[in-house]
């Protein structure tokens, strides 16, 4: 089966660890083994987790010496953003025919 890149950012986001990941490297660009610190992880578990960052666009990662640096490559969460911004305009439909309904309720009991 074939991914396509959209299925690959939400994977990726769906573990807490590549999300605090995320955060970390929205800061400024940062090692493997600093972003695996706050984890207590092994490098090799930090790596595992970078590479599915690599794999769905959002990390970029350089060598520098025998240091992987990471960097954030925000491109594929404006794509993520754009998806769910559907449903938004979708549920946001969906709760003003709701409050229609409660106001008209609550109206009708006030003149009860």
């Amino acid at each position: 089966m074939v991914e396509n890149r959209l299925d690959t950012v939400f994977h990726a986001l769906a573990d807490p660890t590549r999300r605090g990941m995320l955060a970390r490297l929205a800061l400024s660009e940062t090692s493997v083994g600093e972003l695996a610190e706050p984890y207590r992880m092994s490098l090799a578990g930090a790596s595992k987790h970078v590479k599915v960052l690599e794999a769905a666009g959002l990390v970029a990662r350089r060598k520098v010496g025998r240091t992987h640096m990471c960097s954030l490559q925000a491109a594929p969460l404006a794509e993520a953003e754009r998806w769910l911004r559907q449903w938004e305009k979708f549920w946001n439909v969906r709760l003003d025919r709701l409050q229609a309904i409660v106001e008209r309720d609550k109206k009708e009991k006030d003149h009860d």
